[in-house]
């Protein structure tokens, strides 16, 4: 098959910059190629990245992208812009898989491939626009369901793949190494529960401390530096650090495999749709601990997997501490957790999941083999 990736407008591909939806596409484009197929990667451009290049079998090809903030409006208008630009590169194709809001409705030539909507956050009403949409593609359970909502009931475009893992990790799980740390490694934004994770840490006992890793700044999807500073204060007298974004792939699997927690505290019950950090962590044997939300029941079971607590209560943060008590009191249990969360390396595999996908795109073409 010839696939074509079209990427977000604010990211680029390498994920230099982080960004979730670009990693876990730019391990699923490395590995359709490794399963002998013709993939081409359109993403933002980035100083020291050629305009087009290939490499690990992919073509990568880029144009000017635009800077990410928190005004939803001009987002929008970034997008478009970006999305005419890359309109003009696409080369024909089989599949045309987009990350964009803009592409499925401006994308009219059928020689580029059948649209793919890869629907990694919850929608808001657009997927009933998209008509020339082949397959809607969810990434979770629950961003199925509201993709489904908002067509008519018998539509049968709509198919639930769960992200993969970025990479498979090279090395066993050593859990007799992990530290006394709790880590949460994502956006530093309000939507994440920040506060209520500050809160849970304190008097925990010594020597245990938490560890905050991502970007705060607003042209990274972060919450800005008057937000910081208003968590920075919060922490004083806490086992509380803050860390700048990591986006090099061995200083950050690195931690996971350092830590023995790791902590999702989002409050965002309507927008998460699948989160990969925990499924990151997961799989170096961090014990995933987040609120009890539908995004994460796919692959985070409570008590088996990972552990779970009630976010939507009137004390969240006192639901937490006390999960991060009896967890910290009971290394046995957390090992048995770690061990089995780590099952996410075989559930979760880029081979599994892009298998998955071709299987899927196979059937959108009358005739042709999936390779």
């Amino acid at each position: 098959m010839k696939i074509t990736i079209v990427q977000g407008a604010f990211f680029p591909v390498p994920p230099v910059l982080g960004g979730a939806v670009e990693k876990l596409w730019y391990g699923l484009g490395r590995e359709f190629a490794r399963l002998g197929h013709e993939v081409t990667h359109v993403s933002r451009s980035h100083p020291g990245f050629s305009d087009e290049e290939r490499d690990g079998g992919v073509r990568y090809l880029r144009v000017r992208g635009e800077e990410s903030n928190n005004n939803l409006l001009l987002l929008k208008l970034r997008d478009l812009r970006y999305t005419l630009r890359a309109l003009r590169v696409l080369p024909e194709a089989d599949i045309l898989i987009s990350n964009t809001f803009w592409l499925p409705l401006l994308c009219k030539d059928s020689s580029r491939g059948k649209i793919v909507v890869s629907v990694e956050r919850m929608p808001k009403g657009q997927m009933k626009f998209y008509h020339r949409a082949s397959l809607f593609r969810a990434c979770s359970s629950v961003v199925a369901e509201a993709v489904r909502s908002g067509l008519p009931p018998d539509d049968i475009r709509v198919r639930m793949i769960p992200n993969p893992l970025p990479h498979v990790p090279e090395s066993p799980c050593d859990l007799s190494e992990k530290k006394s740390l709790i880590l949460y490694v994502g956006r530093i934004h309000p939507e994440k529960g920040l506060h209520h994770l500050i809160e849970a840490s304190r008097n925990l006992p010594a020597p245990w401390k938490t560890l905050i890793v991502g970007p705060h700044e607003e042209s990274q999807g972060g919450g800005g530096d008057a937000y910081l500073r208003k968590l920075r204060d919060a922490a004083i007298g806490s086992p509380v650090e803050f860390h700048g974004p990591i986006y090099k792939r061995d200083p950050l699997t690195s931690l996971f495999r350092d830590a023995s927690l790791f902590v999702y505290p989002t409050v965002a019950g309507r927008g998460e749709a699948m989160p990969i950090a925990p499924l990151e962590a997961m799989a170096e044997g961090c014990v995933p601990v987040v609120p009890e939300m539908a995004c994460f029941r796919d692959y985070i079971r409570n008590r088996v997997n990972g552990r779970m607590y009630h976010g939507d209560k009137t004390s969240p943060a006192t639901e937490l501490h006390a999960v991060l008590q009896d967890l910290i009191a009971n290394p046995e249990e957390r090992r048995r957790l770690a061990e089995r969360a780590a099952e996410v390396r075989e559930t979760h595999s880029p081979e599994k999941i892009a298998t998955s996908f071709l299987d899927s795109f196979a059937e959108l073409l009358p005739g042709r083999l999936s390779s």
